[in-house]
């Protein structure tokens, strides 16, 4: 029999989406499922987006530009001036969803063997693109005790090498919630000005900052233009997950111009979902106003819910939709595939996404669990009350 590759084997699950099955199950067996397990917000999405597809009057389905519609890119270079990021069109390169935006990102600056410098714990899908592009990731450790505050410089510094090509940041944070300050963005653009590598900035989630406190984009530090690279993505920010609409942004013309190699190879995105991307761009500020009202709501409810739980630690999101917690348990991989295969609180359960598959350290995050707050409060009360109850007969 041929041999599958040694990419493809070591190519890492989901933690999101590993349990699938085991909820599948429960649900033939009539179990309703509260699933805090991904970031598929409940959120509607704005209606001029789905206007856009539903009256378009295109009798051919044809390709777009392989960096996507130029009207497309053109709304998106005044939104991110509207953000206090000053770029051009042609800074721009749509793609299929943030994942393909990183992709090119990797594939652009690094060679099979290079290294990757992530704070941990991270995307999980991180480690899987990293492994597709025969990338080593070297994490450096942030901590629920410090909310996942960025880790001091010096650790950085103790991980670079001569095969270190970039640092990888999520802002704000999925799994962990946390918004890096200005001072902490500004210390990673010494940091690589220093070194010579490239800053990657994972900034789907930037709408979504709470408690008065505001992002803090990597486009901002003009005195590393060549270095920054961002990834941006409809996907969180209009509660458009399905449309797979990314794009990925620097000023590094070397950048863009390889990563235009990329997506020419794939032709081009999607023409239905660019059309509704653009048509998101026109949604008024007030959208955002009540969307933030109601995370930071469920945030709380969420927050103060599993705090009130023997046992449980929780460090308080300051931004994004996702939390970790620490449970009582040994094992939370065997825990979530207990919730779903062997406890229920009147017929319902919750799905969680178990954490160590957000870390590339062996043996850290075990006894964590990643939770997207994406449901109605209701909902996500009735969801703390079930893994309370779990946690009291659970047994590792």
């Amino acid at each position: 029999m041929p041999l599958i590759s040694k990419k493809g084997r070591s190519m890492p699950q989901s933690p999101i989406r590993k349990l699938v099955p085991f909820a599948e199950a429960a649900k033939k067996r009539g179990i309703q499922i509260h699933h805090l397990n991904i970031g598929q917000p409940d959120i509607k999405t704005p209606k001029a987006a789905l206007n856009a597809v539903k009256n378009n009057d295109i009798d051919v389905l044809a390709y777009s530009h392989s960096a996507g519609f130029s009207s497309y890119r053109d709304k998106l270079a005044q939104y991110y001036k509207r953000n206090d990021i000053d770029i051009t069109s042609s800074d721009i390169i749509v793609s299929t969803g943030g994942s393909e935006a990183l992709l090119f990102a990797m594939g652009s600056i690094t060679d099979p063997g290079d290294e990757i410098i992530i704070p941990e714990p991270f995307y999980a899908n991180y480690n899987g693109f990293a492994t597709a592009n025969g990338l080593q990731v070297v994490p450096v450790i942030s901590t629920l005790d410090q909310g996942f505050a960025l880790p001091p410089i010096a650790d950085f510094e103790k991980q670079i090498s001569e095969r270190t090509k970039a640092i990888v940041i999520c802002n704000p944070g999925n799994p962990t919630g946390y918004l890096y300050s200005k001072e902490e963005i500004e210390q990673l653009a010494v940091l690589v000005k220093k070194h010579d590598l490239f800053l990657i900035a994972d900034e789907v989630y930037r709408e979504f900052a709470y408690d008065g406190l505001q992002h803090h984009s990597v486009m901002t530090q003009r005195d590393i233009d060549e270095h920054t690279i961002m990834i941006d993505s409809v996907s969180k920010r209009y509660s458009m997950c399905g449309a797979r609409i990314g794009c990925i942004v620097s000023r590094n013309k070397e950048v863009i111009a390889t990563a235009m190699k990329f997506a020419q190879a794939r032709l081009s995105p999607p023409t239905f979902a660019q059309l509704a991307a653009e048509a998101a761009l026109e949604t008024p500020d007030t959208y955002f106003t009540q969307v933030i009202e109601d995370y930071v709501s469920r945030r709380d409810t969420l927050v103060s819910g599993l705090e009130s739980i023997p046992g449980v630690k929780v460090a308080k999101p300051k931004g994004a939709f996702y939390c970790i917690a620490e449970l009582p348990v040994k094992n939370a991989d065997h825990f979530a595939q207990w919730l779903l295969e062997e406890f229920d609180l009147d017929g319902k359960t919750a799905m969680v996404a178990p954490a160590a598959g957000f870390y590339s350290s062996d043996g850290v995050g075990l006894n964590q669990v990643r939770i997207a707050y994406v449901l109605e409060e209701e909902l996500l009360k009735e969801a703390v009350e079930i893994i309370r109850e779990a946690l009291k007969v659970y047994q590792d």
